[in-house]
């Protein structure tokens, strides 16, 4: 199954023109990898934000979806902690709480050095319409 939800957000053009990755994804959990490019940095040469943010926003993504309902989201705030000095950056998504409409994630981001770069906490509401992984 596992499979079959990251080829269904292979989808996210968004997030394959930047790079991202799914590694690991399951109900509730994900993984996700971004190499860095010249294109993902600002004009102070370091990591843009809104690219972490991209990768964190797919990351609570899949991890949300993975349990077969469409869920989007309804805020996010990241925290910035420190610029990366890695070649890639993780996202790992977990799941806090969830009600019937309601899920909120974690998702932290680090680089390959294993060094804390951002975090975010993201709030999803789930719709009705099932996703079918094939």
């Amino acid at each position: 199954m596992e499979d079959k939800i990251i080829k269904f957000f292979e989808g996210d053009k968004f997030a394959a023109y930047n790079g991202i990755k799914l590694i690991k994804v399951k109900p509730g959990y994900s993984l996700a990898r971004m190499e860095i490019t010249a294109n993902h940095l600002n004009g102070v040469n370091i990591v843009q934000g809104g690219a972490l943010f991209t990768l964190g926003d797919l990351a609570a993504a899949a991890a949300a979806n993975a349990h077969g309902r469409v869920a989007v989201a309804i805020s996010a705030n990241i925290l910035f902690i420190k610029p990366s000095k890695g070649k890639v950056l993780f996202a790992e998504a977990k799941e806090i709480s969830a009600s019937k409409k309601i899920a909120n994630y974690q998702v932290d981001i680090y680089d390959d050095k294993q060094e804390d770069i951002a975090k975010l906490t993201v709030i999803l509401y789930k719709r009705d319409e099932k996703i079918i992984f094939e």
